[in-house]
């Protein structure tokens, strides 16, 4: 198995990906940092000001920019309905991350740009999940602000 990340990936068409960011209202942010300098704050910041509804997960905080912050997926309230789970972690730490989004009914996982896990990719897949890897979910909003 450990030969996973050699795999060519799977490349979603534009169109389902367009659709994703397009019908999101719930965005969970998995490893989304308190720091403003880093990535994974400014996206989550971006997407709030663009007027979805973000939940930062991160162990480490409490809040996140005013927001409550959870420390995994499966400790936010079920009621919450999570549309998309975007994951800011090593790759190495993505399947149990895609097991609890899995568990919590999730359709979309999205992995940021440098992230890559076929194999947890395979299973989101398997469970009838759309899976993004390697790509901004924010550079992919932005684009298709700008194609309106």
């Amino acid at each position: 198995m450990g030969k996973e990340c050699e795999l060519p990936e799977i490349v979603p068409p534009e169109s389902e990906v367009a659709e994703v960011v397009r019908s999101a209202r719930t965005i969970a942010i998995v490893g989304m940092s308190p720091k403003p300098e880093r990535p994974s704050h400014q996206v989550g910041i971006y997407l709030r000001d663009q007027g979805y509804r973000i939940i930062p997960v991160n162990p480490g905080q409490e809040q996140i920019a005013g927001l409550p912050c959870y420390p995994d997926l499966l400790s936010i309230p079920s009621e919450e309905k999570i549309d998309v789970v975007i994951i800011f972690r090593r790759p190495d730490q993505v399947g149990p991350i895609v097991e609890e989004a899995l568990k919590r009914g999730v359709k979309a996982i999205w992995m940021q740009e440098g992230i890559v896990n076929n194999e947890a990719a395979q299973k989101a897949r398997a469970a009838g999940a759309f899976v993004v890897m390697n790509r901004c979910f924010k550079k992919v909003h932005q684009g298709l602000k700008a194609g309106q």
